[in-house]
Order: structure tokens, then C-alpha cells, then sequence
């Protein structure tokens, strides 16, 4: 595992890699005995966590993170991309997740389409993104990188550790690629409008300021101002019967 594979490994078992983890889940509700797909499933934290009471597929094209992936709840693990997202039968999963995958692909609508075609009737997507103008708070009150937060107001990707460029997309976008589709955007909320900002690492380690801080971005992950300036955007979507 190179320096850099390391280092976003250490982050998300890290408290603020646990916290995101824990916003997330709580925003999907309680999930149980329901077939699941995990898109980009990285380290496998995600697709670990629904395996204790689900039939989970992963799918991840990164060898390296397969190997050092979470395993304590048996899931079934696939190392590859699109094509075998497209091998997948249509409306088979109850719930599809893909969690801060898009920005590092260059087929966007196209692997988003895929994800559209493999979800049943009544079953749910879950997209989790990077939110434009959170990116910008965190560069400028928590790295104090002004130079990368005046590259994003004009416009520009970052490079992110081990995946290279990001590639920026919007809700509008999703709204376009959702066109000719049974789906519709249900509930879009916000993740890390205010933890991401706390420069005080050491107090993150503190579990009654965890308990504190996740109460606090529950209630602010589903109040419109927060949204639009949260770190992420979870956006959850619905495919209807037809």
C-alpha cells in the first residue's frame, strides 16, 4: 500500500472518517435483509456495515484497497469497474450506494445510468458528493489553503490523494442525467457542515464531543442553509413503478 493509500486509509477509521460514516448510515435508516449494491466500495467500510444484515455486492476497481478492505461480515467482493456494473441484471438491488465515486470517473452519466437500470422498482440510490461551496469553507477555515480555495471559485479540479483529479458535478447534473429515466431525486441532505471546520484534531477524539457533534450535523443536515454549504451532499433517489 503506497503513502497515499495509507493515509486516506488512516483518515476513514480516524473520528471524522467514523463520524461521515455514521451521518451517512443514519440518513438511510435502518436497512435490513434487503440485496445491496456498493459502487466504489474502496476499503469496504460501508459495504462491511450493511453485510451484518443485508446480501451486499461490492464492486472496486482498486486491487490494493480490496485487499486491505473490512471484512468482519461476509459480502461478495468484485475487483473491476463499469463493465461489470453493466454485467449486473436489471432491477435486482433494493438499495444502490456510491459514495464519493463519480467525481473520480470520467463516465459519469453513464456509469449513473447503469446504476439507475440495476435498482428495483420502489429501491433506492444513494449518491454521496463533494458539495462545491463546502469545499471551498474547508480550504479556506480548516487547511487555510487559499490558493486551492480561489482555484475552486474559478472553476478548477484539486488533486485528491491516490485518485487523482476530481472530477465536479452538480445536483443540476444529476437532474439532467436523470432524463428518460423511472427515477426521481427524493431527499438530498448535507454531511460535515460543521466537523470538517473544528481545527482542533485532539478534541475530535473526545467521545461526549462526538456525541455532541453528530446530534448537531443531524439536525443541520436537512435545513437548506446548511445544506448548500455542508462539505458533502447526500442525495437519495427513488425509482418508481412503471
Amino acid at each position: 500500500m503506497n503513502d497515499d493509500l495509507k493515509i486516506y486509509y488512516d483518515n476513514m477509521n480516524k473520528p471524522w472518517g467514523q463520524l461521515f460514516y455514521k451521518i451517512v448510515w443514519k440518513q438511510l435508516d435502518k436497512i435490513n435483509s434487503t440485496k445491496i449494491l456498493d459502487y466504489g466500495s474502496g476499503f469496504g467500510i460501508t459495504a462491511n456495515h450493511f453485510a451484518e444484515e443485508n446480501h451486499v455486492t461490492a464492486i472496486e476497481p482498486n486491487a490494493r484497497m480490496v485487499k486491505m478492505r473490512v471484512c468482519e461480515h461476509l459480502y461478495n467482493q468484485i475487483i473491476g469497474s463499469t463493465e461489470q456494473l453493466k454485467q449486473l441484471p436489471d432491477n435486482f438491488f433494493d438499495f444502490v450506494l456510491c459514495h464519493n465515486v463519480l467525481e473520480y470517473i470520467k463516465n459519469q452519466e453513464e456509469v449513473f445510468k447503469e446504476l439507475c437500470r440495476v435498482v428495483k422498482p420502489n429501491g433506492k440510490i444513494s449518491i454521496v458528493k463533494y458539495n462545491h461551496f463546502g469545499r471551498i469553507m474547508q480550504k479556506v477555515v480548516f487547511e487555510n489553503n487559499i490558493y486551492e480555495a480561489v482555484s475552486l471559485f474559478d472553476g478548477n479540479s484539486l488533486e485528491v490523494l491516490n485518485f487523482g483529479h476530481d472530477n465536479y458535478y452538480t445536483i443540476d447534473d444529476i437532474t439532467q442525467w436523470l432524463n428518460n429515466t423511472d427515477v426521481s431525486i427524493e431527499k438530498k441532505y448535507g454531511v460535515g457542515t460543521f466537523f470538517v471546520l473544528q481545527q482542533n484534531n485532539k478534541i475530535k477524539y473526545d467521545k461526549t464531543w462526538m456525541e455532541k457533534m453528530f446530534m448537531v450535523e443531524m439536525k443541520a443536515s436537512d435545513i437548506d442553509e446548511y445544506k448548500n454549504i455542508a462539505f458533502f451532499n447526500h442525495i437519495v433517489l427513488t425509482k418508481e413503478y412503471v
